[in-house]
């Protein structure tokens, strides 16, 4: 079994942990699967048969993104800090495989459960760039993107529930102010390359995997070129035990998530999101405190039933329980779970993280995995438009995060 350590400057990564790989946490491991069999009953008896499986699909997609430790957040901090591309290409993979299942499933409207299928295609205007710029920069102080967010939860990284109480939020603050966003200033309709170019699902799916390639050429062009310090390894074992404990490769939780993604949209008939629960909690919460969400723009028409529904009748909300439930249970299985200590720094980093991720991912129709994993898949111009902008927050937010005291990869990092 590997031990190896990584350098300092990426100990204080929030999504990556060092230490080497303890004894499975047996006790923490069977309370994990009691609540997820106790969750999954419950769904079962009062909700659609839909429900209860995307908790499954959930609890497989935290497990991947923790073994993995498959990250966007750290991804684009890395690229734009010192050039490593390596985490870059593989979203470029996720994403190439991602469109290859979506395009027929999209075209000729594949389900499991006779749902209507239909893509993230959202319309590109001042609330997307705004909203993207946001999240981008929110990601890189909060300490996690949206996915992040959850599988450090179940992971046991304490700080990380102050992103995420935040993130909701900034999230319903956002859910307020749509409106004003998207009527009032500038924005142009959904551009699709499938459905609003003539290409249909074949020519977007060629020219998407194009995109791919040559974004997927560029970094390693970068690479060479900045002479980037290489990612270190995670620990590990060997053999089948690596499928639960240990880091998976890349490529491997790659494209273990583009199915898990494709496998959702064939079941809810929408990609996989996270944010748009988070805008429910918070509108709820804010409900109960007497606020007339009701009124507002973001809960008009179909939304309006979702508001007054129980939050297990939202199949976003399942899909977050299950990744929380999923990413737990792989910390467990490595005895890596354990909560951490906060400090004043990434305590306020986290506050205004959460808050920028979640009013940003409002404006921007969704976050690294609605907009930018789920949009791109899903053909749309405006999961390009967003992961352009986050990395341009990203580039900013390097020369905010020293004021936390938050670690930037440096060039002269012999491992990143």
């Amino acid at each position: 079994m590997s031990t190896q350590v990584q350098p300092v400057s990426e100990q204080k990564d929030p999504v990556y942990r060092a230490e080497a790989l303890k004894d499975p946490q047996k006790w923490l491991i069977g309370g994990g699967i009691l609540v997820s069999l106790v969750l999954f009953a419950y769904l079962a008896a009062t909700q659609s048969i839909i429900q209860p499986v995307l908790m499954v699909i959930g609890l497989l997609l935290g497990y991947t993104l923790f073994h993995a430790r498959f990250g966007f957040t750290s991804a684009f901090r890395r690229f734009m800090a010192v050039g490593n591309g390596k985490s870059l290409r593989a979203h470029m993979l996720m994403l190439a495989v991602a469109a290859t299942l979506f395009a027929p499933i999209l075209a000729f409207g594949i389900s499991f459960f006779g749902a209507e299928v239909s893509g993230y295609v959202s319309p590109v205007g001042v609330s997307l760039i705004v909203g993207a710029f946001l999240f981008g920069i929110g990601m890189q102080l909060g300490g996690g993107c949206a996915s992040g967010t959850l599988y450090a939860i179940g992971g046991g990284r304490t700080v990380m529930f102050i992103t995420l109480l935040f993130f909701i939020i900034g999230a319903t603050i956002g859910a307020a102010h749509l409106p004003f966003w998207t009527e009032d200033l500038p924005s142009a309709e959904p551009v699709s390359l499938a459905t609003s170019t003539g290409l249909g699902y074949g020519g977007a799916w060629i020219v998407s995997l194009i995109i791919f390639g040559l974004v997927a050429l560029a970094t390693i062009i970068i690479e060479k070129r900045k002479n980037a310090p290489k990612t270190a390894p995670l620990p590990s074992t060997t053999g089948w035990k690596r499928i639960f404990r240990g880091s998976w490769p890349l490529f491997a939780a790659a494209i273990a998530l583009a199915v898990l993604n494709a496998l959702t949209l064939m079941t809810r008939g929408q990609p996989w999101g996270i944010t748009s629960a988070f805008a429910l909690w918070g509108s709820k919460v804010a409900d109960f405190l007497g606020f007339d969400v009701a009124s507002w723009g973001y809960w008009q028409g179909e939304a309006a039933t979702a508001l007054q529904s129980s939050i297990f009748a939202d199949s976003t909300t399942v899909l977050n329980f299950g990744v929380i439930l999923g990413a737990f249970l792989a910390s467990a299985a490595g005895g890596l779970f354990k909560f951490t200590k906060i400090n004043k720094g990434n305590f306020f980093a986290s506050v205004i993280g959460g808050l920028l991720m979640g009013y940003g991912a409002r404006l921007a129709f969704g976050c690294n995995i609605g907009a930018y994993f789920g949009g791109i898949a899903s053909f749309s111009l405006h999961g390009y438009i967003w992961g352009i902008l986050a990395l341009a927050g990203t580039f900013l937010a390097l020369y905010l995060r020293p004021l936390f005291g938050l670690s930037v990869p440096k060039s002269n990092d012999s491992v990143c």
